[in-house]
């Protein structure tokens, strides 16, 4: 029997179903990877590591489980990305204090194997069986923290900012 252009389109959406389901779940599984083996990688302890959302306000301390995958803040799941991000947590070694930095990670299934994009660093391609296969994904997670810090005191030690404009204080 012949199926109907209805019940193609049906067959069609079931495979885009499994395939965006498939996609949500094995990113999400890498997360999940990259999240724990990221200390080891870096030398810290795992609680200086935490998966959280890739945007907006967050707290570094917390653990956010599933919330911190973009496809917790959708009501349909469909075949795209799934962003997350890492939020690094450093004690200072000179007072109390601790300072942390966020990178986002975008992840996505492409055949065989991953794609995937550490902030706006170049694609990583990893394959579907990742086990031990992450460290180029740890590497530029680790480059690009650096890239945050070095940024941030050039802009600190540049002189052009000493005289140019700024903001006084109303007594």
């Amino acid at each position: 029997m012949t199926k109907t252009r209805f019940e193609k389109l049906q067959d069609a959406i079931k495979a885009y179903g499994a395939a965006a389901f498939e996609n949500l779940m094995r990113c999400k599984g890498l997360g999940d990877a990259v999240v724990s083996g990221f200390p080891d990688y870096i030398g810290c302890e795992k609680g200086c590591v935490k998966a959280v959302p890739p945007v907006g306000a967050f707290d570094p301390r917390k653990d956010y489980g599933d919330a911190a995958f973009s496809y917790s803040q959708r009501e349909v799941i469909v075949l795209e990305p799934i962003h997350f991000a890492i939020a690094l947590t450093i004690e200072n070694s000179e007072d109390s204090g601790a300072l942390w930095l966020r990178t986002s990670i975008a992840v996505e299934v492409t055949g065989d194997s991953f794609d995937i994009f550490v902030a706006d660093r170049p694609m990583i391609r990893v394959p579907l069986d990742y086990k031990g296969k992450l460290k180029p994904v740890f590497e530029a997670i680790y480059k690009e923290f650096m890239r945050i810090f070095k940024v941030e005191l050039l802009e600190f030690n540049d002189k052009r900012f000493e005289t140019g404009i700024g903001f006084l204080p109303k007594k």
